[in-house]
């Protein structure tokens, strides 16, 4: 089998280094690729946005098997694309991107399927977005409804904080025309859990539950980031918050496809927020979550590529997808400045003392004879034990082998 992975970050190196291990599985191309994922697969220069030359190089290449990252390709139809020639392609369509590609389209389906969320006002014009600012009290949520690289959410904690960001968002077009509508929400409180969850249109099952961290800084401070770390499992998710997952969330969320004639294939990543053992949901996202997708794959047993032809053909209820029991912890290494503004071009340093842990590239490129940074996020360090806590003693280990001019990660993954 051939497979082609689209993407160039952390999650894609994951998705590489899973499929790899395939006995089915014969060459895997990247595109684009970074130096990690270049390690396994042969990388093409081709941009996760070019869906007619993705398509054309899968043709050409028969290519049995293409697997999408990054959230981009989706909502711009490369699913529709591939099927329109007849190629096998994992991940939803353009009609089921929506998810993602609109907060407001998400909490509209949410509200009609009665699955717990948080309270929600949608804006186009700046004048209602200011005059209801504070209609939730404070803090308060405020959304670019479009995709904004997992930055586009802000927690304004007043009124000043709250009228900033709408200006930001709607008026400075901070996030371009993803700022043409906000949502508002009410804030939860609580502990975040992440839902990575397998869809065939029929079927949704939930992989093993995870936890990312967002904010930049320890303690969940600063702002939001696309990640900086995550682990596996959550302990938060018992037997019994399980079965309320289940009832509350995920029967709802697949009927609801159904009634809406939504053909969803490929991963709903859930968000949800838990306080009093009771689930609410943040967020979809329509692709695998970053970097909960590297704990989380760390821990799969079953052959990846079968899940995945299983949701293509629709007969996921047929396929048994075994986890180990084991805990991942991933710790995010960023550049300096990240999610702000950074420098690229870094030389790192160290990864012949890594003995004990994968290293997963988000932000990297080959330089001559050097990897470079080419990113905010640089590195996913990841480490595997029987508890949690053990994992994440193996992966700081490693973490302090590794440099690079104005490294910054948290020390406070899975603490």
């Amino acid at each position: 089998m051939k497979v082609l992975i689209v993407g160039a970050g952390g999650r894609e190196h994951a998705l590489a280094w899973k499929i790899s291990q395939s006995k089915k599985v014969d060459k895997i191309y990247c595109a684009p690729g970074n130096a990690g994922m270049a390690q396994i697969a042969q990388c093409v220069d081709i941009k996760v946005g070019d869906i007619i030359a993705l398509a054309e190089f899968a043709q050409k290449k028969q290519i049995d098997l293409t697997v999408i990252g990054p959230e981009e390709s989706l909502v711009r139809g490369i699913v529709d694309e591939f099927e329109s020639r007849g190629l096998r392609i994992f991940g939803p369509n353009k009609a089921c991107a929506q998810f993602e590609n609109s907060k407001a389209f998400t909490k509209k389906f949410l509200e009609k399927y009665y699955i717990p969320t948080a309270k929600y006002a949608e804006f186009i014009a700046v004048e209602d977005a200011l005059e209801n600012i504070g209609i939730f009290g404070y803090p308060t949520v405020i959304k670019a409804d479009g995709l904004a690289a997992g930055k586009g959410v802000v927690i304004a904690q007043n009124e000043q904080e709250a009228k900033k960001t709408i200006d930001e968002i709607m008026m400075q077009k901070k996030f371009g025309a993803s700022g043409d509508k906000v949502v508002l929400e009410e804030f939860l409180t609580g502990t975040e859990a992440s839902m990575l969850c397998f869809v065939d249109g029929e079927t949704i099952v939930p992989m093993e539950s995870a936890r990312d961290y967002k904010n930049i800084y320890d303690g969940n401070k600063g702002p939001n980031t696309g990640g900086m770390g995550s682990y596996s499992p959550n302990e938060l998710f018992d037997d019994t918050l399980k079965r309320l997952v289940d009832i509350q969330v995920l029967r709802p969320i697949i009927d609801g496809m159904k009634k809406e004639n939504l053909d969803y294939k490929g991963i709903l990543f859930i968000g949800l927020m838990v306080k009093d053992g009771m689930p609410k949901v943040l967020e979809f996202n329509v692709r695998f979550g970053d970097p909960e997708t590297q704990s989380v794959l760390m821990r799969l047993e079953t052959d990846l590529t079968d899940i995945m032809n299983a949701c293509i053909d629709k007969k996921l209820n047929e396929i048994d997808i075994y986890w180990n029991n084991r805990a991942a912890v991933c710790v995010v290494m960023a550049s300096g400045g990240y999610p702000g503004d950074y420098e690229k071009g870094k030389v790192i340093t160290g990864f012949d003392d890594i003995k004990n842990t994968i290293i997963f590239h988000a932000g990297t490129k080959l330089n001559d004879e050097h990897i470079v940074t080419n990113g905010g996020r640089v590195l996913g360090v990841c480490a595997i034990a029987d508890t949690v806590s053990a994992a994440r003693e193996i992966a700081y280990e490693d973490v302090g082998k590794i440099s690079f001019e104005q490294v910054y990660y948290r020390r406070d993954i899975a603490k």
